[in-house]
């Protein structure tokens, strides 16, 4: 048997969760306002150069999912087929579903007329790569939860050398960022099976991150006294490597002549380093939560950081509605590039508040939870028998 552990409420993985949702949504907002700027802008230069250091956001989610699954398997005695059947349900019917959703919404929102043949073949082809409507996390995480009890075995195996199984992963991790980057674009990939050439859905892409989300959860009380005691040098490295993310931006741009989508890609040595440090930082900013809560936190802070991350994943799902509304909004005017940049915060409102509503009303509202991993539990209520009284349903919230 196992060893039985009461498990606590982690606090700061909802903060953690906050964060790294609203940076997916920002990286995308500011993206649909470049769009609309004049290609020789300052504004647009400026979100281009800045882009970099919005990238963390991926990868933190790749983190946050390798601790979360392994904070609550570890520690006990697993049945690996009902996992599989309980994660491949809990979140393959959200990515079918918001696949036919957001893809029937974008066809009558262009004001297609719905040739239905062609959209189910466009449909299925999505459900199959995984490329269209930033699914590309869900693909990753499917092929996550297929490996999964390996991590778990590797982990209790080698549970004497843990520090040397994190040290290869994030070795393999930097030379597969300067493959990617240095060597890949100059190979012929056409005939690659599909999750090799699109490297950017295959789980290898991001290993060091599930393994380091698996780490953090084992030996949790060392590492965030480790974060405590270094905070401050954490802090001004994260500072220092996001400034770096401007020079890495024009290194690529002038030096190397890349492309704009190869100056932007997450997949670069630097940006490996700049992620790993953010994540530490985002995570010692999860701890400060977890302690304010104690010391006199404002209850409605709590409250909105709580109410995030309970559909944090939800936001995730939906977030291409309130995204191809904003495009199709600022498609109807005209204006100044300069123009464009301010209005960035209130477009950034509306997406996060498009994707809130739609996530909230799912997850409160049965039997919609099942379309953002929240399924609404129904429980009989016994009423009085005697008195005539009828069995209704009652919602037991998760």
């Amino acid at each position: 048997m196992a060893e039985k552990r009461k498990k606590r409420y982690l606090h700061e993985v909802d903060l953690m969760r906050v964060i790294f949702i609203g940076g997916v949504l920002l990286n995308h907002t500011t993206t649909a306002f470049k769009a609309n700027m004049s290609d020789s802008s300052f504004s647009k230069l400026f979100l281009e150069a800045t882009h970099l250091s919005l990238h963390f956001t991926r990868m933190g989610f790749m983190f946050m999912t390798g601790l979360v699954l392994v904070l609550n398997y570890y520690h006990r005695d697993n049945h690996w087929l009902t996992f599989w059947k309980k994660r491949y349900t809990s979140v393959g019917i959200p990515y079918l579903s918001w696949n036919a959703i957001i893809m029937l919404f974008s066809t009558v929102f262009a004001g297609s007329a719905i040739i239905w043949s062609d959209y189910w073949s466009h449909l299925v082809y999505a459900w199959l790569h995984g490329n269209e409507y930033y699914m590309y996390y869900i693909v990753v995480t499917f092929q996550l939860y297929l490996i999964f009890p390996l991590i778990i075995k590797m982990f209790k195996k080698f549970e004497n050398h843990h520090l040397t199984i994190l040290g290869i992963s994030a070795t393999l991790q930097l030379l597969i960022t300067i493959g990617i980057k240095y060597f890949l674009p100059g190979v012929d990939r056409s005939g690659w099976p599909y999750l090799l050439n699109a490297y950017g859905l295959n789980i290898f892409t991001y290993q060091f991150y599930f393994i380091a989300g698996a780490f953090v959860a084992i030996h949790y009380g060392e590492v965030d006294a480790f974060i405590e005691k270094f905070h401050e040098a954490i802090a001004w490295t994260t500072g220092i490597l996001a400034l770096g993310t401007v020079g890495l931006f024009y290194f690529d741009q002038n030096v190397l002549k890349l492309s704009m989508s190869g100056t932007l890609s997450i997949h670069q040595p630097f940006i490996f380093v700049y992620d790993v440090v953010m994540i530490v930082f985002v995570f010692w900013i999860g701890r400060q939560y977890a302690h304010a809560r104690e010391h006199g936190l404002p209850v409605w802070i709590d409250k909105v950081i709580k109410s995030l991350s309970k559909v944090s994943f939800g936001l995730y799902l939906v977030q291409s509605l309130p995204v191809l509304t904003l495009y199709g909004i600022l498609s109807l005017f005209s204006a100044p590039s300069w123009v464009m940049l301010l209005l960035l915060p209130i477009g950034y409102a509306f997406v996060l508040g498009g994707a809130f509503l739609i996530s909230w009303f799912c997850y409160k509202v049965p039997p919609f939870g099942i379309l953002i991993g929240r399924p609404q539990k129904l429980k009989r209520s016994k009423f009085n028998v005697k008195n005539n009284q009828s069995i209704k349903p009652a919602i037991e919230k998760e």
